[in-house]
């Protein structure tokens, strides 16, 4: 049986950066470079980047895993968490428009019955709210000059 924590809910490469380095490795490579194409070297030494963003240990194992005993790799760094949710909820947003079930989007986008129903919620709102100029005149009485 492996032992090593599960990581799944991560995107492929940061769940394997999380399995050689840490979670908080991973979440920190992310956070900072996420969306981006990095370079990792064979070593990362002190005042690297990489180094500075997860550590001199963590930059090690990262180096190694990736590089083994060859040159540096470039690796495109996904957006993470952060940027997985982003997707989610878009993906959500569409199945809302599209007129889905609460159900079917829930099931879809492993989000639960409840955020699709806030989200339902939230878009209505938007389409249903005012627009808040729409009772001021362009000239206010007793102005003769525009501003512009």
């Amino acid at each position: 049986m492996n032992d090593a924590p599960r990581h799944g809910w991560l995107p492929a490469l940061l769940a394997e950066i999380a399995q050689v380095a840490g979670l908080e490795a991973a979440l920190k490579l992310a956070e900072t470079r996420g969306g981006t194409e990095i370079y990792v070297p064979a070593e990362a030494p002190a005042g690297h980047w990489l180094a500075d963003t997860v550590g001199a240990q963590a930059a090690k194992a990262i180096c190694s895993h990736f590089t083994g005993a060859g040159p540096g790799c470039r690796l495109e760094l996904p957006t993470g968490p952060a940027g997985t949710m982003a997707q989610i909820r878009r993906k959500v947003d569409r199945m809302i428009a599209e007129g889905k079930s609460e159900r079917e989007i829930a099931l879809a986008c492993g989000y639960t019955q409840r955020g699709v129903r806030m989200r339902r919620a939230k878009a209505r709102a938007a389409l249903t709210q005012g627009d808040l100029f729409s009772g001021i005149p362009e000239r206010l009485p007793g102005r003769t000059k525009s501003r512009n």
